[in-house]
């Protein structure tokens, strides 16, 4: 089961992918305003999640699953061409990511009740 701390670091990840397709395409005030607003977003639950989770495990989660969705949507709605190799090498980061989530200990500190 995902924790509360981890599902943060996941919505903060989904929201890394519409900023970084939002650097690439944004072209007007709402496409930016949206850019800046998932750019809030993903660094604040990102932030809060590593409060209590481990900092390095969190930041290569969150890059890991930006990552990998960017390239998918940018494959799936923009036109990239579809490689193999790309997507195979997608497949091999996630696999490292969630083997960093399946090994990482989460901490709870003392007096959480969460």
């Amino acid at each position: 089961m995902v924790n509360k701390e981890w599902l943060k670091v996941f919505i903060a990840a989904f929201f890394e992918v519409f900023w970084v397709i939002g650097l690439k395409h944004a072209d007007d005030f709402w496409t930016w305003g949206g850019t800046v607003i998932s750019i809030v977003i993903s660094f604040y639950l990102m932030i809060i999640a590593g409060r209590k989770l481990p900092v390095g495990t969190v930041y290569a989660v969150f890059v890991g699953m930006g990552t990998a969705g960017t390239v998918i949507s940018e494959v799936l709605f923009f036109g990239e061409a579809f490689k193999m190799s790309k997507m195979l090498l997608i497949v091999v980061l996630l696999a490292g990511v969630i083997g960093l989530k399946v090994v990482t200990k989460d901490k709870v500190q003392e007096g959480d009740v969460s």
